[in-house]
């Protein structure tokens, strides 16, 4: 599965970029996955409701179908790293090109910095040098490729050079 992470310090526009990302991609017949990722532990599932208490009682997985909208919930086993929750949650995407995912800022995976000025004086990449590289329309000196954040179309191409597409 080809992953490509988008991070950054909070405003500086991962998840605008991933959905002008995913608007330009889709057009072009890209099937893209999503996936964001927070460190804040809030509850996917609506408490209460049946597939809550489904899961409450001990399943090792919850599936939702409705007319509109299809959901598994499963908790990660305790010996499941990042890497391994990753594979996990993107085998229910094979029939996807792409999934970009809005942070994790420590996947052992490509990573893409958004950085703006007006957010942060220093990109994370100064502190990072496994951060593949830089999308701003601000001024920067990075010891990596800087691309611009108002061409999504050469940033769509650049990533699936990344990823030897």
């Amino acid at each position: 599965m080809k992953r490509i992470h988008i991070i950054g310090r909070k405003n500086s526009g991962k998840t605008t970029l991933i959905v002008e990302l995913v608007q330009h991609l889709s057009s072009r017949g890209y099937r893209v996955a999503t996936v964001k990722h927070t460190h804040h532990q809030h509850e996917l599932d609506t408490p209460g409701k049946d597939s809550y208490r489904h899961r409450l009682a001990g399943a090792a997985a919850v599936g939702i179908l409705s007319p509109s909208l299809s959901a598994v919930f499963w908790p990660p086993a305790a010996s499941e790293d990042g890497a391994a929750r990753y594979d996990r949650l993107l085998a229910n995407f094979p029939d996807c090109d792409l999934v970009l995912v809005e942070g994790d800022s420590q996947a052992n995976a490509i990573r893409i910095e958004v950085w703006r000025k007006a957010e942060s004086e220093t990109p994370m990449v100064l502190d990072d040098k496994t951060i593949t590289g830089v999308v701003t329309d601000d001024d920067v000196q990075v010891p990596v490729p800087v691309w611009s954040r108002s061409d999504v179309a050469t940033l769509a191409a650049k990533l699936f050079e990344l990823l030897g597409s």
